[in-house]
């Protein structure tokens, strides 16, 4: 990347702060903006940002090099989903032993796709991995949120029983995996004000696992034209400890927009396929016409900001994602389960529709042959509901990376086991 200026909004992006604390940066002087001479706005340097930790990582040109296996990695994947997070790990390298996911949508889409995949549609409770002891490199899950009843304890494994993230817990101590890869909403870190990201970390911590400091990706620094972020947790059995580390996976200068997703180029060969789609009530449609792309409510006449907003038109907030539509040169707001929600709205940048079942998969990174089964509902929501494709890709490399890494340390131990 060429660019050596940024704007308020790109820095923001890049050191991972919201804008009122680089406006506090600038006055403290931690971090000085200079003045766009044309209209005065807040802009950056590049030789500033690389003095920030998130500048140093941002600007790391080391990001396209991606690791080969040394061996055949194998995996089971828990709360599979449609298989966003499968198929970036299997185009990594990775060998699925087994998937499971109780939605029977979801199970369809996965069979459809993957027929030589070992898919099991089960409720997670009822699912016993002791035959797989020892026999996997990898587990990964991304479970439910849910809270913990306290009563003023810490707890351990057997207190959060009835949890789902009991049953990745346990299914982790039946495989014994020397790796695991746990993925959630970013609100993880702050539900419960933490407690509940804690107990999951003594809960790991109990059965024999290192866990690395949990890291939020933004998508968008992973070939991924959407700003979706997620918590990435990953963590390894103890006895590697002193003799390997993780790095989370480097994030790529190059951000792609809407146009990379649903036109030929860097991203895909092709232009979106046309495909079914939802379609707004008349006057909601009535009312987006008048949006521009990139703009949202208050890019419209007071009157129908009104209309269209009702009471919350009198409260406090942005609001951005209402009357959302969004433009070809920005990447997408993050995917919900239903394209036509008012609260996240996501309106083509031409057309006063929302994203068809083919362009949301493309903003998720799902090939155009990877078939969604189902209603188009059920489509909607699983492609929401998914890890971008490329992300888990970036993730799998890493975690590649860190594998090798313990093969390594393992065929050294052995060696000089067998000299003494």
């Amino acid at each position: 990347m060429n660019q050596r200026i940024f704007t308020l909004s790109e820095t923001a992006e890049i050191l991972n702060v919201d804008k009122e604390t680089l406006r506090r940066w600038d006055n403290s002087g931690k971090l000085k903006s200079i003045r766009n001479p044309i209209n005065n706005y807040r802009e950056y340097r590049k030789e500033d940002l690389i003095l920030f930790e998130k500048g140093k990582i941002y600007f790391n040109e080391n990001n396209t090099s991606h690791t080969n296996a040394e061996k055949s990695y194998t995996s089971i994947e828990l709360f599979a989903g449609a298989g966003g997070l499968a198929l970036g790990l299997e185009k990594a390298g990775f060998k699925h032993t087994l998937l499971n996911e109780l939605d029977k949508y979801a199970v369809q889409t996965l069979k459809k796709n993957r027929p030589t995949w070992n898919i099991e549609h089960k409720d997670i409770r009822e699912l016993d991995l002791t035959p797989y002891a020892n026999k996997i490199d990898l587990l990964t899950g991304g479970f439910p949120c849910q809270a913990f009843s306290y009563a003023g304890k810490k707890l351990g494994f057997e207190d959060t029983r009835g949890t789902l993230f009991f049953e990745f817990a346990r299914t982790l101590k039946e495989t014994n995996a020397p790796v695991f890869l746990a993925e959630n909403v970013r609100g993880l870190l702050s539900h419960d004000n933490g407690k509940t990201l804690e107990t999951m970390l003594n809960v790991l911590d109990e059965l024999g696992y290192h866990v690395f400091k949990p890291e939020v990706l933004k998508a968008i620094h992973y070939r991924v034209p959407q700003k979706r972020e997620r918590l990435i947790i990953i963590g390894m059995k103890k006895e590697y400890l002193n003799h390997v580390s993780y790095n989370y996976p480097s994030p790529y200068e190059k951000i792609y927009t809407l146009k990379d997703a649903l036109k030929k180029g860097e991203l895909f060969t092709s232009d979106v396929p046309k495909s079914s789609g939802q379609t707004y009530p008349e006057r909601k449609r009535e009312i987006l016409e008048m949006v521009p792309p990139g703009g949202y409510w208050r890019d419209l006449p007071i009157d129908i900001q009104k209309e269209y907003m009702k009471k919350s038109f009198y409260l406090g907030g942005g609001k951005t994602g209402m009357a959302r539509r969004i433009s070809w040169d920005e990447p997408s707001l993050t995917l919900t389960c239903a394209p036509a929600q008012k609260q996240t709205e996501r309106c083509h940048p031409d057309e006063t529709r929302p994203f068809q079942v083919r362009e949301y998969a493309r903003i998720q990174t799902f090939p155009d042959d990877w078939i969604f089964e189902g209603s188009q509902t059920q489509q909607y929501k699983q492609i929401g509901n998914a890890v971008p494709v490329n992300l888990a890709e970036e993730i799998g490399y890493s975690i590649t990376k860190l594998l090798n890494d313990i093969h390594h340390y393992k065929i050294t131990n052995f060696i000089q086991g067998q000299g003494r």
